[in-house]
């Protein structure tokens, strides 16, 4: 913790707090008690509600609260969660993980830890205590250690219980509490402790209403080294014996009960945007007789504190040598500035390979990165960036959230919610051309699917310039499929199919195609239509990214059974369509984000049988979303011995809100009506 945040005047600060009236918190009973368990939790019967879930929190109790340590204070947290294993795909929660950060000088430490898993065995209680062997430091990242450990002899109907004590030298990070899981909790508890000379601005995500919510007045006594000022001469530095620091605290109690279990649904972000979770944000300061000191971050403070930082302000000032020759007469032959920055794209995504970690900032030199071809996405687009530069072109870096890491809040200052960097040139019309160089697979100017997630901040040297950037995508999502069939007396088959995938689309459909190899693409591709018989397959565009890549195929489906003497049935758009309803849930309490917006377009041509006609043409269908959100058209027209049908999707928005979830399921729900309703081919009269 930076000394910053503790004033060099203790002695007027001492007896000013020692002046305070003295506040007991009221005294509340706790929720659990680590290691008394009562044995009907380890039959069945009490949780025949939870019977479809693979295990249930029955209690998730934490607490926080500072202490004095040395010359500085330290968060205090304390955990105790008890867990109900129903099946096996709940065993997993049996192995725990806490993640512990730590920078510079500063940490966060495990103690106190301990576990119980809890068996019925003839009906007496078994009790089997987690060994130190069990438990393992992992090393997760730069700034991020995990402390993991199981808890053993876990079977279904077993109760696993573990508890420990999380001491942290950062006050920014008090820690948070999520009482959402993705299974069932019972009862979800946290308290926390704060003395009045700190003030943290505390946010509610949620729409289940507190089963307890109380806020009261407390009192706590902090002891810290007393330190002779660093100032004071040859003795500044020296502790002098120890300060009892007495001051009333904000004692607050939140509780929910009865937790659903949070379900992943298609087309979200990360399930910690939306679980109900409380968040705590140092904002600031305040000792008596002195003026609120404001801690709350500012942009302009991140900008400057990444443009100082070495790993990252450093790596875009540094000089890439190694590059040089490859860089050198670029601006001659590539005048125009779209053009030179592909180039340089192209160069650096030939230079180094993205490893799959997502950080903002390049812990090692970039010339490791180059020298080992493979780096995370900082070491590539900081790369990038002094690339960039270094060919003259003016490129800032873009400071952003992936979706998988959660979304930013334009309000809150807070970096840590920041995992990504890409790059921004900005174009002599005033547009901005974002570039990133992980996705080989996408054309210049065209960012990853993981990075929409709806805003980026632009750091630059001039604090004045730094601005939010939209992320709205500049591809949609596009699939085009053309399809010849014809159809004989007997109900068979045969047709040519050809399938396009554009923008987005054709990034992902290239994705698969590299992963899967050709042969199992194109198996992959047609799984649906079993009874088929492909031939002719070809692909075209596969190396071209700025194209759609292109499937064409022929097919042979024969007849189910022999000469049909009635009607024939065929619901051809069906066939091809989007088979099935993505959202089946009928509420749902957070957005329905694609990401992107998208179209798909299918056009089917059918040859009827010789002496065959068309019993009934459908009627056309529109359908559309409220405030021009999305439009669904189909139609079916009929000439002598031949159906046409034109189905077009269009989905306009790439995010749409919880309240318009009921009109997208509906506007899905018709869609599938439609394209699932079946043409009937009869005999023509006299045939």
């Amino acid at each position: 913790m930076s000394s910053s945040l503790l004033p060099g005047r203790w002695p007027g600060l001492l007896s000013a707090f020692l002046l305070v009236i003295s506040y007991s918190s009221r005294a509340q009973n706790e929720p659990i008690k680590f290691g008394v368990i009562d044995s009907r939790e380890l039959t069945a019967a009490p949780f025949a509600n939870d019977s479809a879930a693979s295990a249930v929190v029955l209690c998730d109790f934490g607490r926080s609260r500072l202490k004095g340590q040395a010359g500085n204070f330290q968060v205090v947290f304390e955990r105790v969660t008890r867990i109900k294993i129903l099946k096996k795909p709940g065993y997993e929660y049996a192995t725990v993980e806490i993640p512990l950060y730590h920078r510079d000088d500063n940490q966060e430490k495990v103690s106190n830890l301990r576990g119980f898993t809890y068996n019925l065995v003839n009906n007496a209680v078994e009790k089997t205590r987690l060994e130190t062997s069990g438990v393992f430091l992992e090393k997760r990242t730069p700034t991020i250690n995990v402390q993991k450990f199981t808890l053993p002899k876990v079977r279904v109907g077993s109760v696993v219980e573990f508890a420990y004590t999380l001491t942290s030298d950062f006050l920014f990070n008090f820690q948070d509490w999520t009482f959402q899981r993705d299974i069932p909790v019972r009862w979800s508890e946290y308290r926390v402790s704060i003395p009045s000379f700190y003030r943290y601005k505390i946010l509610y995500q949620g729409a289940q209403a507190f089963a307890v919510n109380n806020t009261a007045v407390g009192s706590t006594n902090l002891v810290l080294d007393n330190k002779i000022p660093s100032s004071a001469g040859i003795a500044g530095g020296q502790t002098v014996g120890t300060l009892n620091i007495s001051a009333p605290t904000e004692e607050h109690t939140w509780a929910l009960k009865n937790v659903p279990a949070f379900g992943e649904e298609p087309f979200m972000t990360t399930a910690a945007d939306y679980v109900a979770r409380l968040d705590f944000e140092l904002t600031g300061e305040q000792w008596p007789d002195s003026p609120y000191h404001d801690l709350t971050g500012t942009w302009e403070k991140i900008n400057a504190r990444l443009l100082a930082d070495e790993e990252f302000g450093g790596r875009l000032g540094s000089h890439i040598g190694f590059m040089q020759d490859q860089l050198q007469g670029l601006a001659t032959k590539y005048p125009a500035l779209m053009d030179r920055a592909a180039a340089v794209r192209e160069m650096v995504m030939a230079a180094v390979r993205y490893d799959g970690t997502d950080r903002y900032y390049a812990a090692e030199p970039l010339r490791k990165a180059f020298d080992a071809h493979r780096g995370t996405s900082a070491d590539v687009n900081l790369l990038l960036l002094a690339a960039l530069r270094e060919a003259g072109i003016p490129a800032h870096p873009l400071l952003l959230s992936t979706r998988d890491h959660g979304s930013v809040s334009k309000e809150y200052p807070l970096l840590e919610r920041f995992n990504y960097v890409a790059a921004l040139v900005s174009l002599a019309d005033g547009k901005d051309l974002l570039l990133d160089a992980t996705e080989p697979l996408l054309p210049c100017g065209v960012l990853p699917p993981r990075c929409l997630n709806r805003v980026a901040r632009l750091i630059t040297k001039k604090p004045e310039d730094s601005r939010w950037v939209d992320l709205a995508p500049a591809l949609r999502r596009v699939r085009y499929q053309q399809v010849a069939l014809s159809l004989d007396a007997q109900g068979g088959l045969t047709g040519k199919v050809h399938d396009e995938h554009g923008g987005y689309a054709a990034a992902e459909a290239r994705a698969r195609l590299a992963g899967q190899g050709e042969k199992k693409y194109l198996a992959t591709a047609t799984q649906r239509h079993e009874s088929w018989t492909l031939t002719k397959p070809a692909l075209t565009h596969a190396d071209n990214v700025e194209k759609p890549l292109v499937l064409d195929y022929e097919f042979t489906q024969p007849a189910e059974g022999a000469t049909a003497t009635g009607p024939l049935y065929l619901s051809p758009l069906a066939e091809f369509g989007i088979g099935q309803n993505p959202f089946r849930r009928e509420q749902r309490d957070f957005p329905v984000d694609f990401g992107i917006p998208q179209d798909e377009t299918l056009v089917v041509s059918l040859t009827l049988p010789a002496g065959y006609e068309l019993a009934d043409v459908p009627k056309p269908v529109v359908v559309k979303l409220p405030g021009g959100g999305g439009r669904f058209v189909c139609s079916v027209a009929a000439t002598p011995g031949a159906v046409m049908l034109t189905s077009r999707l269009s989905l306009s928005q790439a995010v749409y809100s919880a309240a318009q979830y009921p009109n997208l399921r509906e506007f899905y729900r018709l869609l599938l009506e439609k394209q699932g309703e079946k043409l009937i081919i009869q005999k023509k009269a006299g045939s």
